[in-house]
């Protein structure tokens, strides 16, 4: 697995890794979820060339001038997980979808805790758009790099402006 930094973003350091299948990790420096990988693994190598196409697209979406990615991905997660992270990246620049609106995405329409689980577990921030999935209420709930950034990840979509009185911390 190779593995760079991609510093002075709007939401800080981001670790981003992979490997020849493809993109595998997109992470906060600072994570609250245990499945957020937030340090290199022991087997990992520091090599920012394998990367630098992923870097350029980050880049490139945080200046505003990038709104889909178009990486190879190689998330590991179980088959459902895998379902619900090819749904989050149907969800457009600009707008958010619901955990039931995922769900119902999925077939399985009773899933939304189920939905909100295999999220919080989404190895690839940022270009697996799990910040834009906000409760049914409209406000924001629940994000592994910490409601912070997902605030700052939707301001820079345009979609907290959206929201108005619902995107509420």
């Amino acid at each position: 697995m190779f593995f760079t930094y991609l510093e002075d973003t709007p939401v800080g350091k981001l670790l981003v890794a992979g490997d020849k299948l493809g993109l595998r990790h997109v992470s906060f420096e600072k994570s609250h979820f245990s499945a957020s990988v937030t340090s290199p693994g022991i087997d990992w190598q520091l090599n920012a060339q394998p990367l630098q196409e992923a870097v350029r697209q980050l880049r490139a979406y945080f200046s505003g001038k990038l709104q889909v990615f178009d990486l190879p991905l190689a998330a590991a997660g179980t088959e459902f997980q895998r379902r619900v992270w090819k749904a989050l990246c149907r969800v457009p620049y600009g707008t958010t979808a619901s955990y039931g609106e995922i769900a119902k995405s999925v077939g399985n329409p009773a899933a939304a805790r189920a939905i909100g689980m295999a999220n919080g577990r989404n190895p690839i921030a940022i270009i697996v758009p799990c910040h834009r999935i906000i409760g049914s209420s409209g406000q924001l709930v629940g994000y592994g790099g910490g409601l912070h950034h997902k605030q700052t990840l939707l301001k820079l979509e345009g979609i907290a402006q959206k929201l108005g009185n619902k995107c509420r911390l």
